[in-house]
Formats: C-alpha cells, sequence, structure tokens
C-alpha cells in the first residue's frame, strides 16, 4: 500500500479566460473546503503536488505563474490555497495532469498508489485527470467538496463517472485519510 498525495489542479489562476465568469462563483464556494485540504495534507506530511495550466506562456516556470495569479483582478481566489515552501509544482498544457508532463514518474518515485483530486473544473480537467490516473493503476480519491465546476449538471455527471467507471471514491474533505510515508 503506497502513500497518499494531493494534487491541486489549476488553481493557480489568473481567470482571464473564456467561461471564467461561470467557475469564480463555484471557486469562491469550494475555497473553504480546500484551505481546510490542503491544511490536513501538510500536517499530515503527504506531498502535495499543484498541476497547473501555463495557459500559453510557454517561457514561464512555476513562479512566475504563481506571481502573475497573485497579482491579477483575482488575488483572492489564488492567497488561500497558494503553494508553500514544500510543495511541488508541475505544469501542464492540457486537460489531464499526467498529458506529456512529468507527474507519473514523480509520483512513482515518491511512492505514492492514491492521489487526492481538488480543484478545477471538474467536468474537465478532473474528470481527464482521473481517467488518466485510473489507467496508470493508481487510486483515486476525488474531494467532492474542493471542486469547482463550470457547469453543474455535467459535473454531476463527471463524478458518477469518475465512481462508477474509474472507481474513484467520492468523499468530503473531512472524510478523506491520508496515508503518509510511515504508512505506506
Amino acid at each position: 500500500m503506497g502513500r497518499t498525495a494531493l494534487i491541486v489542479i489549476d488553481m493557480i489562476n489568473t481567470y482571464q479566460y473564456p467561461d471564467a465568469d461561470l467557475v469564480i462563483p463555484a471557486v469562491r464556494k469550494a475555497l473553504p473546503a480546500m484551505s481546510r485540504l490542503l491544511e490536513r495534507a501538510r500536517a499530515a506530511g503527504v506531498p502535495v503536488i499543484y498541476a497547473n495550466d501555463n495557459f500559453g506562456e510557454w517561457r514561464s516556470h512555476h513562479g512566475e505563474i504563481v506571481e502573475k495569479a497573485l497579482s491579477g483582478q483575482y488575488a483572492d481566489l489564488v492567497e488561500p490555497v497558494r503553494p508553500d515552501g514544500d510543495s511541488l509544482f508541475v505544469v501542464k498544457a492540457r486537460h489531464s495532469i499526467f498529458f506529456e508532463t512529468p507527474l507519473a514518474y514523480l509520483l512513482s518515485q515518491m511512492g505514492v498508489q492514491e492521489v487526492v483530486l481538488a480543484g478545477q473544473v471538474t467536468e474537465q480537467c478532473v474528470l481527464y485527470s482521473a481517467l488518466d490516473a485510473h489507467i496508470r493503476h493508481l487510486d483515486v480519491v476525488v474531494a467532492e467538496d474542493a471542486l469547482a465546476a463550470i457547469h453543474d449538471d455535467l459535473a454531476q455527471a463527471a463524478l458518477r463517472m469518475m465512481q462508477r467507471n474509474m472507481g474513484a471514491k467520492l468523499m468530503a474533505v473531512e472524510r478523506i485519510e491520508f496515508r503518509g510515508e510511515a504508512e505506506a
């Protein structure tokens, strides 16, 4: 039984894209749960990995992505979930956190067998990432109260698909148990 890692998807964000106005209220609603989830993961000593879009900024690195988001109009949505000094960061360019990123290798090197997914957007990046985790034989937990969606109906369908087709556990933040290094 391997350890757990928390993966925060696309939360370091400037919200300067089509449909951003639809996701912003959902992000505001999910932020308290996301903050609690981050606190619990850090207290448990499990890896916290940010998998984040680079928004087409091919010359940027994670520090620049964070700074740009924190200096933008929606810094209040980023500040509560910003990476700390121990957080890891994987830059992605497409929907899945695994597509052409080093994430699978990183998880393998850390002995991670279970991923907890939180972030945005439920019916897109979270869904595709859960599928890619499943086909890599990782256990998937979805922090259902720490997600933001653009379309609630599609998000509910995506959650059902993750649970039924990928064996994902849908759990509230307070019910998630992290397996640390000592337990792995």
